[in-house]
This record gives structure tokens, sequence and C-alpha cells, in this order.
């Protein structure tokens, strides 16, 4: 009987469990730094390899310059260098772009999440420009952010392969829906892939992704993780099997008509959420807590 060669391993920048965290705030809204420290520390120690600070997740469109670069100290403080740290600097503008690009390499960022231009609806040649720009101007290696559902704009996968020879575009966090095109990228070899939609994070894991980046890991990183320990182990039964218990919370989250950011900080302790979002009502909040209750129980 011939064993078959071990895979190569997966080209991983960030690590493969990724959250996409919350920014806290205090009841009055303001930044709550140490909150977020202890947040950051405590996604770490319950399996997350790196953050994502300051994406949607983190409310980047209502947060300041000074607050981005605040959060990204704070919580580089709080889990020390070798935890990635990915900084959403991402704008309609490409110009502002560049500058949050710049300070979050000061501020010791070690990716920049840059999304697609968002509202303009630019064509492929400027979306590709715009994604060059950012790269030429920091040392810093950059995580491509495709989620057309919000942006009104998608990364073709004929761009993303272009934009895979700058050597600072170095992966993909996908939200496109396009499991044919993200496995052409994938197969080409040149980008990472990171996993955006819950949903499909064994889906794109079993075609050669990265990992993922999440909102749920917020509130659960341990479940989350289980399901690529798992398929890495071989079990592909119990991968699915994980991955299905995570099912009702993540559909709670992720797709009921709010956002992720209003629901994580529903089952969270980490201060409102700025308008114009809303906190979750008591029957949403309520449903939440059952389906995350279920899946600590299913998972102990």
């Amino acid at each position: 009987m011939t064993v078959p060669e071990a895979s190569a391993p997966r080209a991983a920048p960030f690590g493969r469990a990724l959250c996409a965290m919350i920014t806290p705030f205090t009841a009055d809204g303001e930044l709550d730094l140490d909150a977020a420290g202890i947040h950051a520390a405590g996604l770490v120690a319950d399996g997350c390899d790196g953050l994502v600070l300051s994406g949607t997740t983190g409310e980047s469109p209502t947060t300041t310059d000074a607050e981005k670069t605040a959060l990204l100290r704070a919580v580089r403080e709080a889990v020390g260098d070798a935890v990635p740290l990915v900084a959403g600097v991402g704008s309609a503008d490409t110009r502002h772009t560049v500058e949050l690009a710049r300070q979050a390499e000061r501020a010791g960022a070690d990716g920049l999440l840059v999304v697609t231009p968002y509202y303009s609806r630019p064509p492929q040649p400027a979306v590709e420009a715009h994604f060059r720009r950012v790269a030429d101007a920091t040392g810093v290696p950059l995580m491509l952010y495709d989620i057309p559902g919000r942006t009104g704009t998608r990364i073709e996968p004929e761009t993303l392969l272009r934009l895979a020879d700058h050597p600072r575009v170095v992966a993909v966090k996908d939200c496109a829906y396009d499991l044919l095109g993200s496995t052409k990228v994938i197969g080409a070899g040149s980008l990472s892939y990171y996993s955006g939609c819950e949903e499909l994070n064994l889906p794109l894991y079993a075609v050669g992704a990265a990992g993922y980046v999440s909102t749920v890991a917020n509130v659960a990183p341990r479940q989350l993780r289980a399901v690529l320990d798992a398929f890495d182990a071989g079990d592909t039964a119990e991968a699915a099997r994980l991955n299905r218990l995570t099912v009702p919370l993540a559909e709670l989250m992720m797709s009921s008509g709010l956002p992720g950011t209003v629901t994580a900080k529903a089952l969270l302790d980490a201060g409102p959420v700025r308008e114009p979002l809303q906190p979750a009502g008591r029957e949403a909040a309520d449903g939440l807590r059952k389906a995350y209750e279920e899946l600590l129980a299913a998972t102990r």
C-alpha cells in the first residue's frame, strides 16, 4: 500500500483562526481601551491566532483615525508581539486609506485589511490601482477584503491574480460568495484565502484556504477553531459535526437582519454600538443568548 505524501503546509501569514474583533465602548460611547485589551487577551487565550482590528465589526466607519491608532496600541500591549494584528484601513478615499495605512504601520500593525472602495463603484482597473497605491505606501503586507454585498464592487478573480504579483499583497478576506472563483484563485497558490463568512469557513478550508476572519469568534473562538483542528487531524466527519453545531448561532449573529457588530455586542459586556447602529432588541438578544448557551452546552 502506498502511503500518500503529506500535503504542503498551508500559507497562513496571519495564522488560521482570526477574530474580527469588536471595539468596546464605555457606557457613554467612548473608546474603552482597558476592555479592548481584556477582550483581546481572552480571545488569544481561547484559540485565536490573530486579531483583525477596526474592520466593519470593529465599527470602523464611526471611529476616528486617532481612536483606531489608540486601539491598535492598546491591543498590542495586551497580547504582546507574537500575536499577528491586522489593522483595518479601508475607506472610499485612496488618499485617506494610504494615510490610515501609514498610521497603522507606525502603530505596529503586522498586516493591513483593505476593503474595496465603496459607493463610488470603481471599475476593475481603478480597483487594482487603489490596492497597488496602498501596497506601495508601507512595508506592511495587505489582506484584500472582497465583500461586494457591502461595497457594490467585486474584486474579480483576474484582478486578484494580477495583484498577487505585488510582494506585499499576500491574502484575501473572502465574502464574495463565489466558491468557484475563490477555488480558482486558491489553486493558483499565490494568495492566502481567509473565509469572511462563517458558513464558508469549512468549505473554503477544504479547498485550500488559510483559515477564517470571523465575527462569531468574538463569542465562540474555541468552537470555531475546533472545526479546523479536526479537519487538520484528518477527521473530516468530526469537522463537519462540529461545524454544524456552530450553525444556529452563526445564522442568528450574521443572517438575522442585524449587523454582526450588534449581535456580538448583545452577547458581550462591551458597551453600546455607535449610531447609526442601534442595539439588539430584547427578543433578538434572548434568541442569541439561547443559541449561544446551547452551543456551549454541546461543546463542553
